[in-house]
């Protein structure tokens, strides 16, 4: 399915820049974290492992739009912790649609209900709720009896007042290609969100369950199934077609990382959202300190059985953008 039109022109006429401009490392979203605390203990995340002192800051506005000035990005993932929990969420969230930005807000939705009505819908805004599962596995993974039926209440209440809702599922070595098929399904159909958005869970170092993460032969294998007899084009899947023929093996990639780099408290995170290596204060610096080279599978253990999208769809959207075939595919939602 691919994006939306409006941010597959936003997002095309950005990359066409960059070519003109020829640089080559540049970013294609800005994944902003302002805040690490949360209102759920998932067992797959760490970001609530952070000091006392850290889940009690609040990034301020200025400092987001600042940050995503800075970097330049078409698109900006707020996320965290849990963004409703932060005040001036809804403020921060219109700084940067006012700025001609295409926003997704990431939130588990238990809070969204109770702050919808200082939202107004946008078509440069759209929600994205955490789904990884039906009911007793996304209860399983969040740690918490009851959020799925919350989660798909605020989901129909957001959907009911006009507004595009994006879910994302991460899938563990504890889920079946089945387990695959049926959320797809039921949030495809049923539930009717506007796009799908699906992860193979990385191994977070503070995450409390180090046990669940899939190795790549076991992700090949899962999404290969998963998408068999047809299934993945009658999804509306928000993902290139060649970041799904990764997931099941058709292609290989290099991961990409400073395509999808993450702000947060502490600064640019170095070298990508899934690993800690350090901070520094602006993107520029990201890019000229950070030693790219030292990354990717077969470089660093940690980065082996790495397929998620923040690193690798970059890399298929690039890719799709230098071949004239793969881009008549993407329109034709091949």
């Amino acid at each position: 399915m691919g994006l939306p039109l409006n941010l597959t022109v936003k997002m095309g006429t950005y990359l066409l820049k960059q070519k003109i401009l020829r640089r080559k490392k540049f970013p294609l979203i800005v994944e902003v974290e302002p805040l690490f605390a949360c209102n759920l203990a998932c067992a797959g995340c760490g970001k609530i492992q952070e000091p006392a002192s850290m889940l009690k800051q609040r990034m301020t506005v200025e400092k987001v739009v600042g940050a995503v000035e800075e970097a330049g990005a078409p698109m900006v993932s707020l996320a965290g912790g849990e963004p409703l929990m932060h005040p001036q969420i809804a403020e921060m969230t219109q700084a940067l649609l006012d700025r001609n930005k295409f926003v997704v807000l990431c939130t588990n939705a238990v809070l969204l209900p109770k702050h919808l009505h200082k939202f107004k819908p946008n078509r440069n805004f759209a929600w994205m709720v955490h789904i990884d599962g039906l009911r007793e596995r996304h209860d399983e993974s969040v740690s918490k009896v009851g959020v799925f039926d919350q989660a798909i209440e605020a989901i129909k209440q957001a959907k009911a007042a006009g507004f595009t809702v994006f879910t994302n599922s991460t899938f563990f070595n504890n889920d079946s290609p089945q387990d695959v098929i049926e959320v797809l399904q039921y949030l495809n159909d049923d539930l009717k969100v506007d796009r799908m958005q699906i992860s193979p869970g990385y191994a977070y170092e503070k995450a409390p369950d180090q046990d669940r993460f899939l190795g790549v032969e076991q992700t090949r294998a899962m999404f290969k199934k998963a998408f068999a007899d047809g299934r993945r084009k009658s999804w509306r899947l928000n993902h290139s077609a060649l970041y799904l023929d990764f997931l099941e093996g058709k292609v290989d990639f290099e991961c990409t990382p400073w395509a999808i780099p993450s702000y947060s408290l502490k600064g640019w995170q170095k070298p990508c959202y899934l690993m800690s290596d350090g901070y520094v204060d602006t993107y520029q610096e990201l890019l000229d300190s950070t030693e790219w080279d030292n990354y990717g599978r077969g470089k660093d253990p940690r980065c082996d059985n790495c397929m998620a999208h923040c690193g690798y769809e970059p890399t298929a959207v690039l890719a799709t953008m230098g071949s004239l075939k793969e881009s008549l595919r993407a329109i034709t939602a091949g």
